[in-house]
């Protein structure tokens, strides 16, 4: 088999490479077998990378096993809810393409012949699929899992939970013991927090486009499991290094339906419209705000993970995970079973073995929580090319809103407002210039929706940005809005008490404001300067695309 990495260790003119890698300690037998590359997101920052030292480990112990030669190398993380409602979190969506981008430079330039991605939470995981579709070499992905749910007061919380106390403290409901209290029990171990965050949301959608084996979103991090499965991860790639399936061979057209409609099915993160649509980029296979409407059309919302419910990651691991999901949606022909994955087998195949719903934590798809799916895609004159909610979040009360605008050029200054008793029960807030650009780095809304959440606001006030949301967000949230304020789109025009009026059932978002009125204001508009003139987000800023094509550079 004629490998990539023959280009820079086979014959004599390549004997200076062959000493470079005898001085890492490689043996001649060692150099001669195929090299993997072990692509490890570990840190000492994000509880979701605490453990992804013993799965490296575990994917070098298959892939040795297997007859190849693992070198492992890193890359960076960023942990959103650290970097969450202050500057930092500019930072965070940026990091997806300096992760893509860094994987292609060590695994091009080292001519690797393969490589295992290890990933865990918000950015790594689409940063990483994102460099396997663009290499398009054999690859396999093994996230380090999600976290375990804490216990609190007799039930089981999560870090949404902690976030939605704080305003609850602020509004007398909870003391500050009890939120201390809270805080050292919300997030008991290692992995990627416990609900169908953004993280998780993006872990169970590499199974389903096919780029990670059955478990890879949902056995916890401290599962025993986790490791054998990091063992076979090792292992496989050989195999499809011999048969040469790349990534691209993988994440078809197909694959990527498949894991948008397991995304409506299980009503995840919102992010997951802005990576899968980056993913899908980088594959080849563009997709689009109306490709995501009509999948959601035509998938029903079969599960409801934290924050949508209190059933929590290990649940649906027990309850049989993606596959059992993937199972209940193929009865209605709404997964393409041909579809090749890392298994070395077809979707079909990779289902087989699934029962399929168990009627609790996964509904059968005769008796789905909502006949679409857990996302809607919005549009109006308010989000005239789009705007992306999480439906399967919202109580039936607020699926119909119309109510005055509170206006925020930041999520700052909404965050204060929230908190300082001015926004009341009707309001519509609208957080603008946190887009792509404007932000720059489109930051998450998590502090204010939890704060208006922990208020007693989420039935009565909506929210609606051209920023983003974590996945733990819940309640009447609308984000992604395009064009952006910093480009010019109708959310920069809107002005205190404007009616807005949100429509979820009509897909509509709209700004009840006369197009002369509308026309006045343009013409009185200007873009605002750059908040950030140096640096890697003033170079992202420039380049970044809309929301709605994946904030691609």
């Amino acid at each position: 088999m004629e490998l990539r990495s023959d280009r820079m260790k086979t014959g004599p003119a390549k004997a200076p490479h062959r000493s470079l890698l005898k001085a890492d300690g490689l043996t001649d037998e060692e150099i001669a077998r195929p090299l993997i590359a072990v692509v490890n997101s570990a840190n000492e920052i994000i509880p979701g990378h605490l453990n992804l030292r013993n799965v490296a480990d575990a994917v070098k112990a298959g892939v040795r096993m297997a007859g190849g030669t693992p070198l492992e190398f890193s890359t960076i993380g960023i942990c959103d809810g650290i970097a969450m409602n202050h500057a930092g979190m500019r930072y965070s969506l940026a990091s997806r393409e300096v992760i893509a981008d860094s994987v292609e430079l060590v695994v091009q330039a080292h001519a690797f012949d393969a490589m295992v991605l290890i990933p865990n939470c918000d950015k790594v995981v689409p940063g990483m699929l994102m460099a396997a579709a663009r290499l398009d070499i054999p690859a396999i992905v093994v996230s380090g899992g999600p976290m375990l749910a804490g216990r609190f007061q007799g039930r089981d919380v999560d870090l949404d939970t902690v976030f939605t106390a704080v305003g609850k403290v602020r509004a007398g409901e909870m003391s500050e013991v009890e939120l201390c209290e809270l805080e050292n029990a919300a997030c008991p171990t290692c992995g990627s927090c416990a609900g169908l965050f953004t993280a998780n949301s993006m872990n169970c959608l590499t199974e389903a486009i096919g780029m990670g084996l059955p478990g890879n979103g949902t056995i916890p991090a401290v599962y025993s499991d986790r490791i054998r499965l990091a063992k076979y991860a090792g292992m496989k790639i050989m195999e499809l290094l011999a048969n040469g399936i790349t990534a691209r061979q993988v994440m078809t057209p197909a694959a990527v339906r498949n894991a948008m409609s397991l995304d409506m099915a299980f009503g995840g993160s919102s992010n997951t419209v802005l990576h899968l649509t980056a993913i899908a980029h980088e594959a080849g296979s563009d997709i689009t705000l109306d490709d995501w409407a009509a999948v959601s059309a035509a998938t029903p919302n079969l599960v409801r993970v934290s924050p949508a419910s209190e059933y929590h990651m290990q649940d649906l691991h027990a309850a049989g995970g993606v596959p059992a999901i993937m199972a209940e949606l193929a009865k209605r022909d709404l997964i393409d079973l041909d579809a090749m994955t890392v298994t070395g087998a077809s979707m079909g195949d990779t289902l087989a073995a699934s029962k399929g719903a168990d009627g609790a934590v996964i509904r059968g798809i005769e008796e789905p929580y909502y006949p679409e799916g857990g996302l809607r895609v919005l549009k109006g004159s308010l989000a005239p090319r789009g705007a992306v909610v999480k439906q399967s979040a919202v109580t039936a009360e607020m699926r119909k809103h119309t109510g005055p605008a509170r206006v925020f050029d930041s999520e700052e200054d909404a965050v204060e407002a929230i908190l300082g008793g001015r926004i009341v029960a009707g309001d519509v807030v609208v957080i603008r210039y946190e887009g792509p650009k404007g932000g720059p780095g489109m930051r998450e809304m998590l502090t204010p929706t939890s704060a208006i959440s922990g208020l007693g606001l989420a039935n009565s006030v909506a929210l609606i940005t051209d920023g983003r949301f974590s996945g733990a967000t819940k309640g009447p949230c609308v984000g992604h809005v395009s064009p952006e304020a910093a480009e010019g789109g109708p959310i920069a025009l809107v002005e205190e008490g404007d009616p807005i009026a949100l429509d979820i059932d009509a897909g509509t978002v709209e700004l009840h404001v006369t197009e002369e009125r509308l026309a006045m204001r343009r013409r009185a508009w200007s873009a605002p300067a750059p908040k950030i003139t140096t640096g890697y987000l003033a170079r992202y800023a420039a380049q970044v695309s809309s929301a709605d094509r994946g904030a691609v550079v």
